[in-house]
């Protein structure tokens, strides 16, 4: 293993320990900065040797090689994180990424749907059978609360209070939330746990999960997002994404006069600047009704 193969692994180690930050997050990580680290290579350098030059370099680099901005802003934050753990453990004095920028990018609008689209797609379940019923109780609990996906596939079933009408989220950094579920979710809820978990259990041994495969084992994020694409074609709906129920609950409850703060606080977002990206999505759903219905709009 190479000196900057075991730089980047005790950097990843360190934020594991030290933030909780997910997997997901920690291979992101490692990925930007191998790519960095093979980059440095070509030019005979090794990280701890990179100046604020090479980084700039570097970032001009990437943006010739048609890299998108976002990609390029979460590359960047990546290794601004990585050297001012450097700069921390002494191993460098100074933070080459200091006086760099990050790169601009516009943030897209998330993909959401109309109430009406919603009820469709909650609708394409055939709750008849056990694996249409759970597939029901997923998108009802995912609606109801905007939890993301690796939210929900990761739920077990000690994290539910049926009883209270919430759930217990453990998110982004370890940070737990307490998220209201609403009577139509408890309902299909109530019915998932009662008939259709237990059928699709028999015979499986032991499951800490809430929502159970076949096989009895948990979703997966892949599975998830296989299930509600299937149900948008059969609805009719083109454009979708494993976040949009969680967009629909955050867009919907602004249109339904929900304070900015408390859409924050049940997303698990810990800066309100990432919830106000909702605003401008429930503003353009506004002025389009009102050019639709006003007689001069």
């Amino acid at each position: 293993m190479g000196l900057n193969q075991t730089i980047i692994d005790e950097f990843l180690d360190a934020m594991w320990s030290e933030r909780g930050l997910s997997k997901n997050t920690l291979d992101a990580y490692g990925r930007d900065l191998k790519l960095f680290s093979s980059w440095l290579k070509k030019n005979h350098l090794k990280l701890l040797q990179a100046k604020n030059s090479h980084l700039q370099e570097y970032i001009a680099y990437c943006g010739k090689k048609g890299s998108k901005a976002s990609s390029m802003a979460r590359s960047f934050s990546s290794l601004k994180r990585f050297y001012r753990y450097q700069v921390r453990e002494a191993r460098l004095a100074e933070d080459p990424t200091a006086l760099i920028d990050a790169p601009k990018q516009t943030q897209p609008l998330p993909t959401t749907l109309s109430e009406s689209q919603v009820d469709a797609l909650l609708d394409a379940c055939d709750t008849r059978d056990s694996i249409g019923l759970r597939d029901r109780a997923m998108l009802e609990l995912l609606y109801a609360t905007g939890l993301r996906v690796t939210e929900l596939v990761s739920l077990e079933y000690s994290q539910l209070s049926l009883q209270q009408g919430v759930v217990r989220v453990i998110g982004k950094g370890n940070k737990e939330r307490l998220v209201p579920m609403g009577d139509e979710a408890v309902n299909w809820l109530n019915q998932y746990i009662e008939t259709a978990r237990p059928d699709l259990m028999t015979g499986k041994g032991i499951s800490a999960a809430l929502f159970v495969t076949k096989r009895g084992s948990g979703m997966t994020r892949q599975a998830f997002w296989h299930l509600i694409k299937r149900y948008a074609i059969v609805v009719g709906i083109n454009k979708i994404s494993p976040h949009t129920l969680r967009h629909a609950f955050a867009t919907h409850l602004l249109n339904h006069g929900a304070d900015l703060r408390v859409v924050q606080l049940l997303l698990g977002h810990s800066d309100l600047s990432t919830t106000q990206i909702y605003t401008h999505v429930a503003k353009a759903r506004l002025q389009s009704l009102h050019q639709q219905h006003h007689p001069r709009g």
